[in-house]
């Protein structure tokens, strides 16, 4: 029934901060006929403002978006250096690096890398 994922969107309280963290700092691509979406390969990534539709802001956690790096330590060095502060080290599960950090909003996110088959 259920074909593939169309996007993932992220709370934000605001739009034009989150967009510059997304486009300048983590350096999706935006896209060119909506101002508040980007492309992470071929998923769609959105923000939205929930106060504007009258709801509470909650940040998204516990949900991490995995953000596919080639190298988790360089990607998070470079990110670091923009002032992205990570909780806790770098976690190795065996099969893939993960590490963990938040948005403006306080959204999770995570650089993700899998370099062996899960047997």
């Amino acid at each position: 029934m259920i074909g593939k994922l169309d996007f993932v969107a992220v709370p934000a309280r605001d739009a034009e901060r989150s967009r510059a963290f997304y486009v300048d700092t983590l350096g999706l691509r935006p896209d060119d006929k909506a101002r508040f979406e980007f492309w992470v390969g071929d998923t769609c990534f959105a923000i939205w403002e929930p106060e504007r539709l009258g709801r509470p802001f909650e940040p998204q956690k516990n949900g991490h978006l995995a953000l596919h790096v080639d190298d988790v330590a360089a990607a998070r060095a470079e990110l670091e250096a923009k002032g992205i502060e990570f909780v806790g080290e770098t976690f190795d599960t065996g099969v893939c690096h993960m590490a963990f950090f938040n948005d403006p909003d306080g959204n999770d996110l995570m650089l993700h890398h899998r370099y062996s088959p899960r047997d």
